[in-house]
Formats: C-alpha cells, sequence, structure tokens
C-alpha cells in the first residue's frame, strides 16, 4: 500500500511543575528557599529521512505524544526535559495545520518543530526577597500544544514520466532501472507512484513514474488527481507519448490537464519521447520527440543521453542563481 497523504494527531508534553522546599541541613541556620524548577515538557519534531519513500507508518499510527517535564525537587534540582517524539517522514514531505502550511522536508535530516512542549513551572526559590523570606509559592508547568495536522508527499525525483494510461511509462521504468513497477495490457496498471534509479555516465538519475493521466484529471477523473502532485518537484518532464494513437492529441491532453492542476509546471523543462515504434510502419516526427520502444530496447541510448543534458542544465541553472 502506498500512503502519500495521512492525517495524525500531535501532542507535545507537559512542562513539570516547579518545587516548594526550604533547606534542611545540620549546621546551616535558618535555611531559606531551594524549589528546583520543573523541565521543559518534550517538542514533536519532523524530521527527514532519505530511505523513506512513503506515509505508510503514520497510516498506521495516527498519534504521538512527547514526554512531559519532570517535577522540580528540592536543593534546587530542576526537573529533567521531557523526551521529544521523532516523526520521521520522506523528503519532499509537506506539512499542513488545516489549510495553513507548517513547513517542508526537502532534504535528509531537516527538522521542524510542528508542536512546542510546555515550558516548565519555576520553583519557590524564584519569589525570594527581602519581604518574603519564606515563599510557599511555585508555578505550574505549561501544557504542551495539541494539534492535527496533514502530512502530504510529494515525490522529489529528478524525472518524471507523464503520459495517459498503457504509453509504457512501468515498461520504460523498468528498462532502464531495476525497478519492478507492475505491467499489464489495460489501464491504470500502476496505482501508485514508482520509483527508480538510473546510473548514466556515472551519474544517478531518479525517474518517477506518474500513474496514468486522463483528461479531466484535474477535476477528479481517474488516478490523476491524486498523484498530479508528484511531478511539481521534479527537475524536467518525459512526456511518453503512444505513437500509435495521436501523439499531439495526448500532448495536448496532458499538458491541459497539468494546467489546470498547477500552471507553474508547464515551465519546467521537458523532453518527448514516442514510444512503441516498434508496432508501426513508419515513425512519425512531432515537435523533437525521440523515437524509442520501451519493450525492445530501442532509441533508449539516446533517451537517457538527452536526459542527462537537460539535468546538467538545469542544475548549472540552479548554482547560478543561488
Amino acid at each position: 500500500m502506498f500512503v502519500d497523504k495521512v492525517k495524525v494527531f500531535v501532542k507535545a508534553g507537559r512542562g513539570g511543575d516547579g518545587c516548594i522546599s526550604f533547606r534542611r541541613e545540620k549546621f546551616v541556620p535558618k535555611g531559606g528557599p531551594d524549589g528546583g524548577d520543573g523541565g521543559n515538557g518534550g517538542n514533536v519534531i519532523v524530521r527527514g529521512n532519505k530511505h523513506l519513500n512513503n506515509l505508510n507508518h503514520l497510516f498506521f499510527k495516527k498519534h504521538w505524544f512527547a514526554g512531559d517535564g519532570e517535577h522540580g525537587r528540592g536543593k534546587n534540582q530542576h526537573g529533567a526535559k521531557g523526551e521529544d517524539c521523532i516523526i520521521e517522514v520522506p523528503t519532499g514531505t509537506v506539512i499542513y495545520e488545516g489549510d495553513k502550511l507548517i513547513g517542508e522536508i526537502l532534504y535528509d535530516g531537516q527538522e521542524i518543530i510542528v508542536a512546542k512542549g510546555g515550558k516548565g513551572g519555576r520553583g519557590n526559590t524564584h519569589f525570594k526577597s527581602p519581604t518574603r523570606q519564606a515563599p510557599r509559592i511555585r508555578e505550574r508547568g505549561k501544557p504542551g500544544e495539541e494539534k492535527w495536522l496533514t502530512f502530504e508527499l510529494k515525490l522529489i525525483a529528478d524525472v518524471g514520466i507523464v503520459g495517459l494510461p498503457n504509453a509504457g511509462k512501468s515498461t520504460l521504468l523498468k528498462c532502464i532501472s531495476n525497478a519492478e513497477p507492475k505491467i499489464a495490457d489495460y489501464p491504470f496498471t500502476t496505482l501508485s507512484p514508482n520509483l527508480g534509479v538510473v546510473e548514466i555516465d556515472h551519474k544517478r538519475i531518479t525517474f518517477a513514474d506518474i500513474p496514468g493521466i486522463i483528461e479531466g484529471a484535474h477535476e477528479g477523473k481517474g488516478l490523476g488527481l491524486d498523484f498530479l502532485r508528484h511531478i511539481e518537484r521534479t527537475k524536467v518532464l518525459l512526456y511518453l507519448l503512444d505513437i500509435t494513437s495521436d501523439p499531439a492529441r495526448d500532448f495536448a491532453i496532458l499538458q491541459n490537464e497539468i494546467r489546470e492542476y498547477n500552471p507553474m509546471i508547464l515551465k519546467k523543462p521537458y523532453i518527448i519521447a514516442l514510444n512503441k515504434i516498434d508496432l508501426v510502419k513508419e515513425i512519425i516526427k512531432f515537435d523533437e520527440a525521440i523515437p524509442i520502444s520501451a519493450l525492445k530496447v530501442i532509441g533508449i541510448d539516446e533517451l537517457l543521453k538527452r536526459i542527462k543534458e537537460k539535468i546538467e542544465e538545469v542544475e548549472k541553472y540552479e548554482r547560478e542563481i543561488r
């Protein structure tokens, strides 16, 4: 099961109470207040983990709690801080509280505090004054934040393979990488995004096979609406078109659906590949498209070379604007 959107409840720890205590030591006359402070409650922290690729673990565990701070003790001993609660998520996870964006996890090890622990209360030693020699006052610890959060995964990949159902996206991914996506001769065999890693001239490139987009996907038809967001963070789009169909029409449908979902995606660099050339006698020309056959492994080297060049152009541009 691939989970890319889930709602969870988080609760930070409560702060420990301050202590009311007075020194009672032999040979120490007129001992004053020595109540220690309570420890702060633990935070709930979201941390990026590059080894995760979905939110399954959050689907099966919907409630996350941080530890409470310990109470203060005599002899000015402060309570220990509550244990933090760490929620590990894949890179590319966006965190919302209702409609409010809390933050995004973009790299491995990145941390975001999503619920702060309560502050520990002060002990009675803080309330001593010349006119109040023996204060019997302390503060209670503050409660930690608690809230419902929505985690939404947007896969981070170098190349997003976009096409209509049965264009051959899964076959291409299997051809160029060690990924084992489901392949069959009927539409919507891909029900969740698949990732594959390809090494091209010592350069590792990650490909994401996005489930088939159909006309009306931006309105919720088919599976496209659920997975269109996974192409938002790709560096390059690879439009895979079926040459046995109508490539010009299919390309227009794909671009229109992407435009209706998020027009900014269309500004990404893209490459067009015409798949299934082994099934036609004559290869049509279409917008500098690269003819390939993922099944027969024809034209794949040229396609990968073009993709590598395009990604290097994007990376060079990103370095220049930093």
